[in-house]
């Protein structure tokens, strides 16, 4: 499976805005999780004080190497290591997805277009499979 090039070209057109407003995004992202899904707040309670920050960073480099995720290979393989220490299962991928879209919307306001809501989306749940296959590569080793 691949992304649509509309979801790319969308992604990537959203790359200054993440620059701008990507830890006030992320912020937002772990305040709707926690409360709209309290069983996840154990996932972080090792994550450090920054973890906004550094999502948000994730977030970006993710959206500037959509078109050429190899370049991504090392910080998947710690994500997806980071995950596995944690405890992160299949199941808590949609959590996340839901307050990361409902974290754009509240900071973006009315530019989180649809159209921008449903690239991420789908750019979120692909990610989202990637790290899913690895992480099970992963807790298969233990």
């Amino acid at each position: 499976m691949s992304l649509s090039p509309t979801t790319i070209e969308t992604v990537k057109a959203t790359i200054p805005v993440l620059k701008e407003h990507g830890v006030a995004i992320t912020s937002r992202m772990y305040d709707v999780l926690f409360d709209k899904y309290p069983e996840t707040k154990d996932l972080f309670s090792s994550a450090p004080e920054e973890q906004p920050k550094i999502l948000a960073a994730a977030v970006a480099a993710y959206a500037m190497n959509i078109d050429n995720l190899d370049a991504l290979g090392d910080a998947v393989n710690k994500m997806a290591g980071t995950h596995v220490q944690t405890q992160v299962k299949p199941e808590h991928y949609p959590m996340v997805g839901d307050a990361l879209l409902i974290a754009m919307q509240d900071v973006l306001g009315d530019a989180a277009t649809p159209a921008i809501l449903d690239a991420w989306k789908e750019a979120y749940f692909f990610l989202g499979d990637v790290l899913i296959a690895k992480e099970k590569e992963l807790y298969a080793q233990q």
